[in-house]
């Protein structure tokens, strides 16, 4: 069963590994953390995670695991769903101490996972694995434990997605500016990119069905049946109406914006009306 595990990973874990790797000690080889997520059905989200301080040896490991304890209890206050899932580390290959981690995860939940990011950037990427520990050995004889890797997959909410789609846009900015600042665009803005964006796949899918229609294409059963998926869950309206049900949106969208204007404006006149009338 433990096999059979796929781990999805959210960009914010992501960050956090990133940002304890660079905060580390100059002396310091990798980090390692703990994981916080659910379980669910072979499924391991995980959502969150903290760096744990350590030091390894050629014959030792030595980590503070009491601030692991602590920091675990404190983040149960804050989320009481997110559970300890396994851990992490940085590189890109299973080291001699990580069976000596695992073993301690092991006691903390069930099939614990341990994923490794390589910050490295061997091969010119970050690139992301995740192993479980499984025994190996024959019924009243020796044993030993194999980490074998399993399934890893990126994932993220609605607003993590914008979040990413901000800090992409930082990427093409140029190297000689100091600051790399992007500003969140205004409500309608993002409805005109988003729009722009479903027009250029749009022209994407009809060049594929018209090159499969030409034989200039082989046809893909997949790609076919996610058509048919995607033409089956638009809405059957005519034009007039969605005009209708897109204008009223669009209206719906230009009022909260105004009444959030009023808001803003009518606070900044109450901040500044005691230093007009101080008595």
């Amino acid at each position: 069963m433990a096999l059979n595990m796929t781990v999805r990973v959210h960009p914010v874990v992501l960050f956090q590994i990133v940002d304890a790797y660079e905060r580390r000690n100059a002396d310091s080889q990798r980090v390692i953390g703990t994981l916080l997520g659910t379980t669910d059905k072979g499924i391991v989200e995980v959502t969150n995670c903290f760096c744990v301080p350590h030091k390894e040896h050629d014959d030792q490991v030595e980590a503070e695991l009491g601030y692991a304890h602590e920091v675990y209890d404190l983040n149960r206050r804050v989320n009481a769903s997110e559970l300890i899932v396994g851990w992490w580390a940085t590189g890109n290959e299973v080291t001699n101490h990580s069976s000596v981690i695992h073993e301690y995860y092991s006691r903390e939940c069930n099939n614990p996972v341990h994923v490794t990011v390589d910050t490295s950037l061997h091969g010119l990427r970050m690139s992301l694995k995740a192993f479980v520990c499984v025994t190996l050995g024959v019924p009243g004889g020796k044993t030993g434990n194999m980490f074998t890797p399993i399934n890893i997959e990126i994932t993220s909410y609605a607003p993590e997605t914008v979040g990413l789609q901000l800090c992409q846009k930082t990427i093409a900015l140029p190297t000689s500016s100091q600051t790399h600042a992007v500003q969140p665009m205004v409500d309608l803005a993002q409805v005109a990119e988003a729009a722009s964006k479903l027009l250029s796949l749009l022209d994407q899918v009809l060049v594929y069905v018209e090159d499969v229609l030409s034989g200039k294409q082989q046809p893909d059963n997949s790609v076919g049946r996610a058509l048919l998926d995607l033409i089956h869950s638009v809405p059957n309206m005519s034009s007039d109406q969605f005009a209708q049900m897109f204008n009223s949106n669009v209206k719906d969208l230009l009022m909260v914006v105004t009444l959030s204007q009023l808001i803003k404006t009518q606070l900044q006149l109450n901040e500044k009306l005691p230093f007009l009338c101080p008595n």
